[in-house]
């Protein structure tokens, strides 16, 4: 087996990646050119909401906003795919604010022609709220996101004296086919990955079902206990993108033992590195 190098710091590295299946390429590639073994088993599904009927009615009456939060590139996406099939003009949205949660979702919205206003220091909601908290008052706020997800922007930003609607814009299920192929890597400890990406709060639950592992081990050990790794998890590093996924794992009874510095793909990927291999070259 060929050893890590200062410029291959991942090789002979085993790395479960498991975003969902369209987004999962560019980590991937990242982690193989710096020599890792990927795996690609997506914990995550993105599908449409039951009804587009909310957001079509907030897009058509996008003059009545005065700022747009988008919280995700699904988000934007998803969004935009309703502009088009309701045939209304990217003018339609040049007069509002809009702020964005972190750099891949600004890049999502500029890819569309459009001006970020706002992208918080960390990419985390509780940032977006700080960023915002001294200018939505009297504002109409309109927050476009998935179907499950925390409630910090829009409670905050309502007793911050902001009008805020909050649409669904798709949603993120199990992806069932995920079970066996994910079950059976585990079995085989030829193969058991030595690192899995967590890159949100539903790629862990999401993972936590697919592998069976049950939810009664939250809170089964003391607060200040360090949480211990099932047998099927024994040896294996569980590295996450940012504390809000790192506080869900432990939620779970796992450890975040690899957590991004910066809160995007790439601070993952050099945490990765860094725990990894002594000399970080990403």
């Amino acid at each position: 087996m060929r050893k890590p190098t200062a410029s291959r710091p991942l090789t002979g590295t085993r790395i479960l990646v498991g975003r969902a299946r369209h987004q999962a390429g560019s980590l991937s590639s990242d982690l193989r050119s710096l020599g890792a073994s990927v795996i690609e088993i997506p914990f995550i599904e993105i599908r449409k909401p039951q009804s587009f009927a909310p957001l079509d009615e907030a897009l058509k009456n996008l003059k009545t906003y005065d700022w747009l939060i988008l919280t995700s590139a699904n988000g934007v996406e998803a969004m935009w795919q309703r502009l088009r099939k309701l045939r209304i003009p990217r003018t339609k949205l040049k007069h509002l604010q809009i702020a964005a949660i972190g750099p891949a979702t600004k890049k999502a919205i500029v890819k569309h022609g459009l001006k970020v206003k706002m992208v918080p220091e960390e990419y985390v909601a509780e940032s977006v709220v700080k960023g915002l908290r001294d200018k939505v008052n009297g504002k109409r706020v309109l927050l476009v996101r998935a179907k499950v997800a925390r409630d910090v922007i829009p409670d905050s930003l309502r007793d911050a004296g902001a009008h805020i609607d909050v649409i669904e814009a798709y949603e993120t299920v199990v992806p069932e086919k995920s079970k066996t192929r994910l079950r059976a890597l585990f079995k085989n400890k030829q193969r058991r990955p030595h690192v899995i990406t967590f890159t949100s709060s539903s790629t862990v639950r999401n993972f936590a079902d697919l592998l069976g592992l049950s939810n009664s081990n939250a809170g089964a050990a003391p607060p200040n206990a360090a949480p211990t790794l099932p047998s099927a998890l024994e040896n294996v590093q569980l590295a996450s993108i940012g504390p809000v996924t790192s506080s869900t794992l432990r939620e779970l009874g796992l450890p975040a033992s690899i957590e991004a510095r910066e809160f995007t793909m790439g601070g993952l990927i050099r945490a990765i590195v860094l725990a990894r291999y002594a000399e970080p070259s990403v």
